[in-house]
């Protein structure tokens, strides 16, 4: 992205709304936040990056897709624009690659013109129009329509969407299972002696428990994360001992699958360069699907006896 011209600043979201003040720059032209982080389950705290992002005159841009629309309503919390990996959740069976993004109308990109000249200034490309003149509410919608998904050529092939339109379908079914699934399966990683960590924001241990009831009443996703006493190799132990999940990149997904960043992902980074981008060494991953949470428990067991 900086070769594109864009800077990023990260920062630690649990910072308080005082000490984030500070990395707001004259040129910031968004606030970008995930309901739910992958891959350290950490909850996004809307209402404070709402007001923090408008208090700028910027937008809130929010990855709501391992929440997906049925635990978590991010326009409803402050967030201007939604964007969702459609490959995740919502296909729901690995076999699509897709993406969206929700505009919710209610940013107003005329309150700071020289912040967004894109929407403000004639576009010479598209019959010279004014953005927002032309399109109102829909001006940002519009634009990442017919001007950049035309320029960057991003498009979805339709047999995707059909397959993403087929797992839509079953999308509330299959979230309540995998949530259901999921806290049965944190419950039991939190007591089990090999296990050193586990969190899942449906956990009371959760450092994000009360965020969770705010945000995500219903449910969070069926993502969690968790540590084996002994370290990165024990992990790569453990993970290796699995039958019924599956080592993968991918997540959210109707099968049980998991990751350990630091030898996947994240392998190119040293121990001090995972934890300071917040992903301990012995991080494991686990997307908990939709199979039989007694089949899942047992696969897990096995392994850990193993190690």
């Amino acid at each position: 992205m900086k070769k594109m011209g864009i800077e990023c600043t990260f920062v630690d979201q649990n910072l308080s709304e005082e000490e984030l003040e500070k990395y707001f720059k004259p040129n910031t032209k968004a606030v970008f936040g995930e309901t739910i982080t992958n891959p350290t389950i950490s909850v996004f705290d809307f209402e404070k990056f709402a007001k923090l992002a408008h208090a700028h005159g910027v937008p809130l841009i929010v990855d709501n897709t391992f929440a997906t629309p049925i635990n978590c309503r991010p326009f409803e919390w402050g967030a201007d624009i939604v964007t969702h990996s459609t490959t995740k959740y919502m296909d729901g069976h690995g076999i699509s690659v897709g993406g969206c993004i929700v505009d919710s109308g209610n940013f107003d990109w005329t309150a700071q013109k020289e912040k967004f000249p894109g929407l403000n200034t004639a576009d010479d490309s598209y019959h010279g129009i004014i953005y927002v003149e032309r399109f109102g509410r829909l001006a940002y919608i519009t634009k990442a329509t017919v001007q950049l998904m035309r320029d960057f050529g991003s498009i979805q092939s339709p047999q995707n969407a059909f397959y993403i339109n087929i797992g839509l379908e079953t999308l509330h079914l299959r979230m309540n299972r995998h949530c259901e699934n999921a806290l049965k399966v944190a419950k039991f990683l939190e007591n089990n002696e090999k296990v050193a960590w586990v969190n899942y924001p449906e956990l009371e241990s959760s450092k994000d428990y009360e965020l969770a009831k705010k945000y995500l009443p219903n449910g969070s996703c069926g993502v969690l994360c968790f540590g084996i006493k002994g370290g990165r190799e024990k992990s790569i132990q453990f993970m290796d001992q699995l039958k019924l999940a599956s080592i993968v990149t991918h997540v959210a997904d109707s099968k049980t699958c998991l990751l350990h960043p630091a030898s996947h992902t994240h392998r190119q980074l040293k121990d001090e360069q995972l934890i300071e981008a917040g992903i301990a060494p012995d991080l494991i991953r686990f997307s908990v699907g939709i199979e039989s949470v007694e089949d899942i428990i047992e696969d897990l067991l096995q392994a850990l006896e193993q190690i």
